[in-house]
C-alpha cells in the first residue's frame, strides 16, 4: 500500500469535507446516543431513507433510558420499513445494558461489548461521540483507500481491512474535533458517487 499518498490525505480531505459535507441531524447535534442510533440505522440502508426514521425515533425515544423502557411493539412499529429487525431489538438490549452500567461506555472496548455493536460501529461512535482516535472502516472507506493507493487486495479479506485501518490510523489526526471530522469525511467521500 502506498502510505505516501495517505500521509498527504488529511488536510485536503478535511478541506473537501468542509465544502461538500451533507448536513445530517446526528452530525449537527452530536451525542453518543444519537451517533449510535444513526450508525445502527445506517447499516445496509441509504442516508436518505434513514432521515425520517431517525427524526421519528428521536421524538419517540429521546434518551437511552426512554429506549430501554420502550414498549417493544411500539419500537418495532417505528422501525417498520428499515428492515433487519434484529437491529432494533439489539438497540433496546444495548440501551438496557447502558442503563444498568449507569452511563454510555466511552471506549472502543466498552462499546464493542454492547449487543449489536461490531468493530466499525464501535470505532465510529468512539471517534464521533468521544473524539477518540479510532478509525471507522466500512466498505466505502475500503474502496476509497484501495483506489487512492492502487491496492488490488480483496477488501472482503479481514487482513486487508486490518491493514487499511492501521494505515489510516497512522495518518488521521490524533486528537480534537478533526478526529471526528476525518472519519466522517472518509465515509462521506466513500458515499459520494463517482462522476
Amino acid at each position: 500500500m502506498e502510505e505516501q499518498i495517505l500521509k498527504q490525505l488529511a488536510q485536503p480531505l478535511l478541506a473537501w469535507y468542509d465544502i461538500h459535507r451533507r448536513i445530517l441531524p446526528w452530525r449537527e447535534e452530536v451525542s453518543p446516543y444519537r451517533t449510535w442510533v444513526s450508525e445502527i440505522m445506517l447499516q445496509q440502508t441509504r442516508v436518505a431513507a434513514v432521515l425520517p426514521y431517525f427524526q421519528r425515533f428521536m421524538e419517540a425515544f429521546p434518551t437511552v433510558e426512554a429506549l430501554a423502557q420502550a414498549d417493544t411493539e411500539r419500537l418495532m412499529k417505528l422501525w417498520e420499513g428499515l428492515g433487519y429487525y434484529s437491529r432494533a431489538r439489539n438497540l433496546q438490549k444495548a440501551a438496557q445494558e447502558i442503563v444498568k452500567l449507569g452511563n454510555f461506555p466511552d471506549t472502543y472496548e466498552g462499546l464493542l461489548a454492547l449487543p449489536g455493536i461490531g468493530d466499525y460501529t464501535a470505532s465510529a461512535i468512539a471517534a464521533a461521540a468521544f473524539v477518540q482516535s479510532e478509525q471507522a472502516v466500512d466498505g466505502n472507506v475500503l474502496r476509497v483507500v484501495t483506489r487512492l493507493t492502487d491496492c488490488h487486495d480483496d477488501i472482503l479479506d479481514a487482513g486487508t481491512k486490518r491493514s487499511i485501518r492501521a494505515a489510516l490510523s497512522a495518518v488521521m489526526p490524533e486528537s480534537g474535533a478533526d478526529v471526528r471530522i476525518f472519519n466522517q469525511a472518509m465515509m462521506e467521500l466513500g458515499a459520494t458517487p463517482v462522476s
